[in-house]
C-alpha cells in the first residue's frame, strides 16, 4: 500500500507550478520532499491532502482515489504553516477535536508532547508565538497517528533546543508506531540523518527520488586541473563544475570509478550539497 501519484499537473492560470509529476511514496518511510522556494512542495502535499484540486493527473491513497474521498483523507493529516485553528480555541480542545476525525489520536501522549515543550494547554491559540504555534501544529500531527503523515516546514520559528526535541520524537514515535512521514523543510543538514528517502522538485518536476544511502553513495566531487577535470567529466553524470585559477570542482552524481587520474583528488557530498548542485549549479564555462 502506498501514496501513488500519477502523470499530476497543477497550474494556476499560466502558471504551472507541477508538470507531468509521478512518484510513490511507500509504507513506513521516512522521506526527505526537497526543493528551492515556489517549486511546489507545498503544492504537492496540499493536493494529497484534498486542500487544493489538481488541474490533471491522479492521486491514489491505498488505491483509492484521494479527491474528496473521506476514506482515503483519514489516513492523511499535513501539518502546514497555514494557521487553520480558530484563534479563539484552546490547545486542549484542538487537540481533543482532532480525535474526532483522526481516531487513532493518542490524547494522552499529546498532553505529555505538550509538557515537554513549555506549552500550556489552557491557552487559546491565538495567545503563542510563531514559533509555539508551530509546536502545537506539530503535536497535534505526530499524535494524530496518520497513517501518512506530512510536516510541513515543521521547524519553522523554533529555536535550536526545540527543533532538536522534535527530531528526537519523530524518531522514537517512528521507532514505536511505524507510519510514513513526509518532511518537507529547507534545513537540508538538520533532517539528512533522520530521512530515508529523498525526492527532490525542480522546475516543476521531480529530478530525483532515491534512497539517501544510495544517493549519498553515488554523490562526489573530483578536484584537479581544468584540463583533467574536463576530461574526467566526458563521459559522466556532472552537476556543476566550479573553476579558480587553473583548477576546477567537478559535482557529480555517477558511479565512482575504480580507477582515477593521481592528480584528481575525490571527496564525498553530503546531501546539502547534492541538492544545492543538483537545482542551482552552474555548468563548465
Amino acid at each position: 500500500m502506498s501514496i501513488k501519484i500519477t502523470d499530476l499537473t497543477k497550474k494556476y492560470g499560466e502558471n504551472t507550478v507541477l508538470k507531468s509529476i509521478s512518484l510513490e511514496f511507500e509504507e513506513e518511510k521516512i522521506y526527505g520532499l526537497l526543493g528551492r522556494n515556489g517549486v511546489g512542495k507545498s503544492t504537492l502535499l496540499n493536493i494529497i491532502s484534498n486542500r487544493i484540486f489538481k488541474t490533471s493527473g491522479e492521486v491514489l491513497v491505498d488505491g483509492e482515489i484521494a479527491e474528496e474521498n473521506t476514506k482515503a483523507q483519514r489516513k492523511v493529516f499535513l501539518m502546514s504553516e497555514t494557521n487553520l485553528y480558530p484563534e479563539t480555541m484552546k490547545v486542549a480542545e484542538i487537540i481533543k477535536w482532532t480525535k474526532d476525525f483522526y481516531t487513532e489520536t493518542d490524547v494522552d501522549f499529546a498532553f505529555e508532547l505538550a509538557k515537554k515543550f513549555s506549552l500550556d494547554t489552557g491557552k487559546k491559540f491565538s495567545a503563542f508565538s510563531t514559533g509555539q504555534r508551530t509546536i502545537i501544529k506539530f503535536i497535534v500531527a505526530i499524535s494524530s497517528n496518520a497513517k501518512y503523515t506530512f510536516l510541513d516546514e515543521p521547524v519553522l520559528g523554533l529555536d535550536a533546543n526545540h527543533r532538536e526535541l522534535l527530531y528526537k520524537t519523530i524518531i522514537e514515535e517512528y521507532a514505536k508506531n511505524p507510519r510514513t512521514i513526509i518532511i518537507s523543510t529547507h534545513l537540508i543538514e538538520e533532517i539528512a540523518t533522520i530521512i530515508e528517502n529523498v525526492v527532490i522538485l525542480h522546475e516543476c518536476k521531480v529530478v530525483m527520488a532515491e534512497s539517501t544511502e544510495k544517493l549519498l553513495n553515488k554523490g562526489y566531487s573530483a578536484m584537479g586541473s581544468i584540463s583533467d577535470i574536463e576530461n574526467f567529466i566526458k563521459d559522466k553524470n556532472c552537476l556543476a563544475v566550479e573553476k579558480m585559477g587553473g583548477f576546477a570542482t567537478a559535482y557529480l552524481l555517477d558511479k565512482r570509478p575504480e580507477t582515477i587520474n593521481e592528480n584528481i583528488e575525490i571527496s564525498g557530498l553530503n546531501l546539502q550539497k547534492i541538492f544545492i548542485k543538483l537545482t542551482g549549479g552552474e555548468g563548465l564555462e
